[in-house]
């Protein structure tokens, strides 16, 4: 029987998570016919021995390097036989009526062509994680609802982006769509593809009932080089690449001074150097960000009006609020 949704985790180097992910996957519940790929970017811990000897209904893409976020997703969206996208992160344990939910959200009306999950705290499922992913009007993304309460966010709704962690796309949108921008390599590439989804008219749907824990807030400590250098980088190229006409112009000092507030953190935690040469990278960059930008541009069917009021103004609470969420995890992971 054909699936009707395709399940793709990517895996690198994730072998501890992977026998608790693809188990929950196993135990699916009520949902249409669907078929889990993994697709490995050259992993070195014995991960796809794990799934050979445990899982062996999962199909494995084998990359044999690692392609990063974008291009090891996109190539398992090309070996994918469902009309229906889902992607999920390795270090997830999905709650057994989660796909089933996705599904039916999906089909709940018009326009859900990204449905995106309800993520909580591995360790503590009583906190949110992400209810989808918001933006800013300063050009910056962030986890709606992090620390929070899950009872708090048991209403389902439009939000910005779909996060990466856990989300469902059309398979035809997402081809349209060109698929994750393979530039990009790892961080932001979510917030873009649900970007240029928006400026095309669809939504992004949150699913309060669709429910996977998920273990990636729970790394404590300075993000890593990379993290910090593509992150930085993608910030700049997800703005300027997608912000339509006037918006760009009107957010410019907003984004400007985040830019700034962003580097100085990162001075401050020891990772400036990463942050200041992803700005650079944006910068050497942004005569092929334009010529996306053109096209992106060339293609929106939506006024900018759409895009500016589902935008959030303030940011300054909201990073406070992160870095308290992030203190009370370390707390309790430390009792």
């Amino acid at each position: 029987m054909t699936p009707v949704i395709s399940v793709i985790v990517l895996n690198y180097n994730g072998r501890r998570w992977l026998a608790p992910c693809l188990s929950a996957l196993a135990a699916q519940a009520a949902a249409p016919p669907f078929e889990v790929l993994l697709v490995d970017n050259g992993s070195t811990d014995g991960s796809l021995e794990v799934v050979k000897a445990g899982f062996p209904s999962v199909r494995i893409i084998d990359n044999g390097v690692n392609l990063g976020f974008a291009a090891g997703n996109n190539a398992g969206a090309r070996a994918a036989a469902g009309e229906l996208l889902v992607f999920l992160n390795n270090d997830t344990v999905a709650e057994s009526m989660w796909l089933a939910a996705l599904h039916s959200a999906h089909l709940g009306g018009p326009g859900r062509d990204l449905v995106t999950s309800k993520l909580v705290w591995l360790d503590r499922p009583e906190v949110v994680d992400s209810a989808g992913d918001g933006y800013l009007r300063a050009g910056g993304a962030y986890k709606v609802g992090h620390g929070a309460a899950a009872s708090s966010y048991a209403a389902a709704g439009e939000v910005f982006a779909a996060c990466g962690a856990a989300f469902l796309i059309r398979r035809a949108l997402f081809e349209s769509l060109g698929g994750f921008d393979e530039r990009f390599f790892m961080v932001y590439e979510d917030v873009d593809l649900s970007y240029r989804a928006r400026l095309r008219g669809h939504r992004v749907w949150f699913e309060p009932s669709a429910v996977v824990a998920h273990a990636g807030s729970g790394t404590l400590g300075v993000a890593s080089e990379a993290a910090v250098f593509y992150g930085q980088r993608n910030l700049e190229w997800t703005w300027f690449k997608n912000t339509p006409g006037w918006l760009l112009l009107a957010t410019l000092p907003a984004h400007a001074l985040y830019s700034l507030a962003g580097v100085a953190h990162y001075v401050a935690a020891g990772r400036g150097g990463a942050a200041i040469r992803g700005k650079l990278a944006a910068l050497v960059s942004l005569p092929l960000v334009w010529m996306a930008r053109r096209r992106e541009q060339r293609r929106r069917t939506v006024d900018p009006a759409a895009i500016s009021v589902r935008m959030t103004r303030g940011w300054l609470a909201l990073k406070r609020r992160e870095k308290s969420a992030r203190l009370d995890l370390a707390d309790h992971q430390h009792r």
